[in-house]
């Protein structure tokens, strides 16, 4: 971003503004396509409005998710059909885990409100044998991969801003409501934390500034 003046900056800032899209909704395809088929209960840890747990429900016996803010808690609740199988609830991760054990855990873009180390132990401790722990979250850019990946998501973003809005200026979505923190952790700190926490996991980089963590517990 630096390469680019602060009236091109500007002129973006306007252009993302107008046609807003949710880049951790992006990736919930990808998520489902890293589980089974069906299992029986999931946890989404940073739940938002609720997008990603009820996209889980289709496959679950049971979802639960849970969110730190209340209000955008709240929201998810409204948007949620009374019939599927998903229960809300306000915590703090990094305090009030819920109990049990669970065939999947999923964590988008909210890893980096708790602290690192510490959740990853939690997330390893409540899969369940045989079960799926997939994140998307956020990291600091350090290295000329980082730099390079965040340039062209620079254009791209907007490309797909101006397409997942078909041309419209359009309002935030709800699941963009709520509260956002920058990432402090680089790549090559997460990949070196979580590798010594979950043997086999698998992180890449992404678009869009994220990253992937994918861990299977045997």
């Amino acid at each position: 971003m630096k390469i680019l003046s602060p009236r091109v900056l500007r002129a973006l800032e306007r252009f993302n503004a107008a046609y807003p899209w949710d880049h951790n909704a992006h990736y919930h395809r990808w998520i489902l396509r890293q589980l089974p088929r069906r299992f029986e209960c999931a946890l989404d840890v940073g739940s938002g409005s609720g997008d990603l747990a009820r996209l889980l429900a289709g496959r679950a016996d049971a979802v639960k998710a849970v969110d730190s803010d209340p209000t955008i808690t709240a929201l998810a609740q409204r948007l949620t059909p009374a019939a599927l199988p998903v229960t809300f609830s306000v915590a703090d991760a990094a305090a009030e885990f819920p109990a049990g054990s669970y065939d999947v855990i999923t964590c988008v873009a909210a890893i980096h409100h708790m602290p690192f180390a510490e959740a990853l132990t939690r997330f390893r401790r409540h899969v369940a044998p045989g079960g799926t722990l997939v994140i998307v979250g956020l990291s600091r850019a350090q290295t000329p991969v980082d730099h390079l990946l965040g340039i062209v998501s620079v254009p791209a973003n907007a490309a797909m801003g101006w397409l997942k809005n078909k041309g419209r200026p359009s309002p935030r979505p709800a699941s963009m409501t709520a509260p956002t923190r920058s990432a402090s952790m680089t790549f090559d700190d997460i990949a070196r934390e979580a590798k010594g926490i979950l043997p086999g996991v698998r992180l890449r980089r992404r678009l869009f500034w994220r990253y992937t963590l994918v861990w299977n517990r045997s």
